[in-house]
């Protein structure tokens, strides 16, 4: 199945055909007229420099007016053989498909809302016939089933019309026209982007660039840069505003060659003010008893830090180089 953006915006459709894959690009006057185009001819040329196919509107109310405006459009740069020249159906559109076609040009005749207006397309040789799958539903039709009509009317009558499933509202109508068989389908940019999301895909990504994460980084590399530490001479205010500037919950407490001893943390400071009030915050760090902290070398990867966490049931490993401190591993950093 063919894949088309349809779309006027300029920045998405360059966005979008980074993907090199498309098949082209379909766009309308209404777009146009949306996205505030004022130079309707050098939007067309510029698109057409970008798309490998471009399909463009060939408006008139006669088959010679349309015919005319299909060959202006060549004489102003179009290439032929990459440009599909839209035509609403009619009787005067599939008169003027049918002698645009004569001459090699590509035709898509479109707002197909019914099997007979399709049938005529098919029948004037049109490259394309296009439902309006969206619009259809919108106004309560089996749009679905229009389309898988006009699909077997191809096949059963060997039509060399490729039947294109337009108006594309969500990524569910990109499902039915694949199961249905449409030959193209153009689809806008905001539809086409969550063609390849899934929450249980995002998962089961997120999980394997954690498990990559833990297996391959080492500790020192996801340190931060804050090394937040405190001497028995700080005083617990001191140590607070150094945690807090730190931006962790807790400050490694250090001897004078640098060396933990501890971890003052703010369940400490709860603890502490729980038990002295007031006084307890005009202690100072060396009048507190410590255990002994829960340290980790920087060279380890992370992978032996989650198991150090685990074991220890601990939110934070202090960090160290050669015996000193170097940071604080927070357990977030392992996401």
């Amino acid at each position: 199945m063919e894949l088309y953006l349809d779309s006027a915006n300029l920045e998405e459709i360059k966005e979008a055909f980074q993907l090199e894959f498309l098949t082209g690009l379909t766009t309308t006057p209404t777009f146009m007229h949306r996205d505030g185009v004022a130079d309707v001819d050098a939007l067309i040329l510029e698109l057409a420099k970008i798309v490998p196919i471009l399909q463009v509107e060939a408006l008139g109310t006669k088959k010679d007016e349309i015919v005319k405006e299909a060959y202006r459009q060549v004489d102003m740069g179009l290439d032929p053989k990459k440009s599909v020249f839209k035509i609403p159906v009619s009787m005067e559109g599939v008169k003027a498909c049918y002698e645009l076609r004569k001459n090699d040009l590509l035709v898509n005749v479109h707002l197909i809302y019914t099997l007979q207006q399709a049938y005529m397309a098919m029948e004037a040789g049109a490259t394309y016939a296009c439902p309006l799958v969206g619009r259809l539903q919108d106004q309560g039709h089996d749009a679905l089933d229009l389309v898988a009509q006009c699909v077997d009317t191809v096949d059963a009558y060997g039509y060399d019309t490729k039947i294109m499933f337009s108006s594309v509202r969500y990524p569910e109508h990109v499902r039915n026209a694949l199961n249905i068989g449409v030959h193209t389908c153009t689809v806008p940019w905001k539809v086409m982007k969550q063609l390849t999301e899934n929450n249980f895909t995002t998962l089961g990504t997120n999980q394997f660039f954690e498990h990559t994460k833990l297996m391959t980084v080492k500790i020192r590399d996801v340190v931060g840069k804050t090394n937040p530490t405190a001497t028995g001479a700080d005083s617990i205010t001191e140590a607070l505003v150094k945690m807090t500037h730190g931006g962790y919950g807790c400050i490694t407490v250090i001897d004078n060659d640098g060396k933990p001893i501890g971890a003052f943390t703010d369940g400490d400071l709860r603890r502490l003010i729980e038990k002295e009030g007031h006084a307890g915050i005009d202690k100072k760090i060396g009048d507190l008893s410590f255990n002994p902290p829960v340290t980790i070398d920087g060279e380890k990867l992370l992978n032996e830090a989650s198991e150090v966490f685990h074991q220890k049931q601990v939110d934070n490993l202090i960090v160290t180089l050669d015996g000193k401190v170097v940071g604080i591993l927070d357990i977030q950093d392992l996401n």
